[in-house]
């Protein structure tokens, strides 16, 4: 479904990834893990085509690079970890721009399938008590309820989420998470998550690319990439000590 390539890229002439190369599945939830700066972000930012870059990035056989930023929407939506708004909307006319690349003008000329998806969305997220409210009012978890049900109406075939559960609770995280991996297994999507949780990963992931430096460090089954030996390697720290350390605490 998606495909990457001796990807390069970086800021100012810099390269903050080197050579990535993976590919990722239909109905696939992909976990993109490492320490700070390794470049998760960067890689995000390349797929969507928001930084330039190097190689070749390709969702469904077609190349972004030579396709319409509106064509390019209508595959693939990025939902980043601080999301910055400019006028206070209200949760409705949000969630409504999702659905802009596949309408021809904005909020006005919404069709009745158009809104159908947004109330479905708005519904299995449990926001559809506060669609009047102005975003400017919400709590950061809120919002970032609202940001992500924007993302799922845009209905792509791939969505890049940047810390997805930023902002929640933990009851909150694990029900927002079970709900992402049952709705791109059932709509046959394409999920690609940043986590520095590992847990969480664990819990969510079907594969992981670990990037350290830049670079892949490791790649393939969630179970098999998270291994003590290349945690240790990329964390410089003993992973699985940490992690019974810690449990033992809770007996």
């Amino acid at each position: 479904m998606l495909e990457l390539k001796n990807l390069y890229a970086g800021y100012n002439g810099v390269d903050v990834i080197h050579d990535i190369t993976f590919s990722v599945q239909d109905g696939e939830s992909l976990c993109i893990l490492g320490p700070n700066g390794c470049g998760k972000s960067t890689l995000l930012k390349s797929i969507t085509r928001i930084i330039d870059f190097r190689g070749n990035v390709s969702v469904n056989g077609s190349c972004i690079s030579a396709i319409s930023r509106k064509e390019l929407a209508k595959k693939v939506a990025l939902l980043s970890q601080s999301t910055q708004f400019f006028f206070p909307y209200t949760v409705y006319e949000t969630v409504a721009m999702g659905r802009y690349a596949h309408s021809s003008g904005f909020l006005k000329n919404l069709s009745v399938q158009d809104e159908d998806i947004i109330k479905d969305v708005l519904k299995k997220l449990d926001i559809s008590d506060i669609k009047d409210r102005l975003i400017d009012e919400l709590s950061g978890g809120t919002l970032q309820r609202v940001f992500l049900a924007r993302t799922l109406t845009q209905m792509p075939d791939l969505i890049l989420l940047d810390e997805p559960a930023n902002h929640l609770d933990l009851k909150h995280q694990i029900e927002l998470l079970d709900f992402l991996k049952t709705w791109v297994r059932e709509n046959n999507k394409t999920l690609i998550s940043v986590f520095h949780d590992l847990n969480i990963a664990r819990l969510f992931g079907d594969t992981a690319v670990i990037l350290n430096n830049g670079t892949i460090a490791a790649s393939g089954k969630i179970d098999e990439v998270l291994n003590n030996s290349v945690l240790s390697d990329v964390y410089r720290i003993n992973i699985r000590a940490f992690m019974y350390e810690s449990l033992k605490k809770w007996t």
